[in-house]
């Protein structure tokens, strides 16, 4: 990679790990399942000027429904719930060792050994972050968050069943991406007047300042139709090996700023816990002679932080 495709890496990554912070901070006092139509609704916008995959209607449905609606949806949720914005995005991570195991199952590819001992090593670093995840945070908002790791690698199967979507090269998956966002805004909506209840709704919207436009501006276009963008160009310029661990900087960006801007500091079992959990991703990215896809990189908040 050239110097300037590592800073632009280094900033996608940074972009993306400071989303779980944004979503938090704009999310106070906004039901959380209704914040996810709105992010979404904004995100669907892009179709007026995206042109649509190269897939069938079958595929754009179930990533929308799989890694856009279900992911944000139980991340949102679990953030609400109390779990702090740097551990969110380190548990997210998971979904790079889920989709290797789903993908086993589903498509019948044989994991590299390589793929077998990052699996492995995640596993562990996931049990050690549940383990010890502090007091503040209650442990239906740890599954939730796993859940949407698990959402998110069910997605990811689907995409790469589905093989090559993009109308142009430069879109790369930016417009299964934008298309799929279709499929949130309605369910997220029916969902959150379901189980939030029409008055949080109309709280929510009463609440919708400047702080929650802000959020939804910065996740919507920054990380995922900016963000994906420039992850896209960089992986049309240099090998996939050379440019999916720099998503690895996300989690500790979101860390980092989490301890910085909301005074959020991990324990030490949640910061070793994270680091063998990174390590796993790590080990299942490494490259080497592998039976199948490098999975697709995160959009935290798609996306990432997804």
């Amino acid at each position: 990679m050239t110097r300037r495709d590592m800073l632009l890496a280094a900033l996608v990554a940074t972009l993306w790990g400071f989303n779980f912070v944004v979503i938090a901070w704009g999310m106070e006092g906004i039901p959380p399942l209704f914040f996810v139509a709105v992010r979404f609704a904004v995100v669907a916008l892009a179709v007026v000027v995206v042109p649509r995959p190269l897939a069938s209607w079958k595929t754009v449905v179930g990533v929308g429904l799989f890694m856009c609606l279900g992911q944000f949806a139980l991340l949102y949720t679990s953030i609400a719930l109390g779990l702090q914005p740097g551990i969110a995005a380190l548990l997210l991570q998971a979904q790079v060792v889920l989709t290797i195991v789903v993908a086993a199952l589903a498509l019948r590819e044989r994991p590299s050994r390589l793929q077998t001992v990052g699996v492995l090593v995640g596993t562990v670093g996931l049990g050690v972050v549940a383990f010890g995840r502090g007091g503040d945070a209650p442990a239906l908002a740890v599954v939730l968050c796993l859940l949407a790791a698990f959402s998110w690698a069910v997605g990811n199967v689907i995409s790469r069943k589905a093989g090559p979507v993009a109308p142009a090269k430069r879109l790369g998956a930016l417009s299964l991406t934008v298309w799929s966002s279709l499929v949130v805004p309605l369910p997220a909506l029916g969902l959150s007047a379901l189980i939030e209840g029409p008055d949080a709704i109309a709280a929510g919207i009463a609440a919708f300042g400047w702080r929650p436009i802000a959020s939804t501006l910065y996740t919507a276009g920054l990380c995922t139709l900016i963000g994906y963008a420039i992850f896209n160009g960089l992986l049309a310029r240099n090998r996939s090996a050379s440019v999916v661990p720099w998503v690895l900087l996300a989690p500790v960006v979101a860390m980092a700023s989490a301890a910085l801007l909301l005074g959020q500091i991990p324990n030490l079992w949640e910061t070793v816990g994270g680091l063998v959990l990174v390590a796993g991703v790590f080990i299942a990215n490494a490259p080497g002679r592998r039976r199948t896809a490098p999975t697709a990189a995160p959009e935290p908040a798609a996306a990432s932080g997804r």
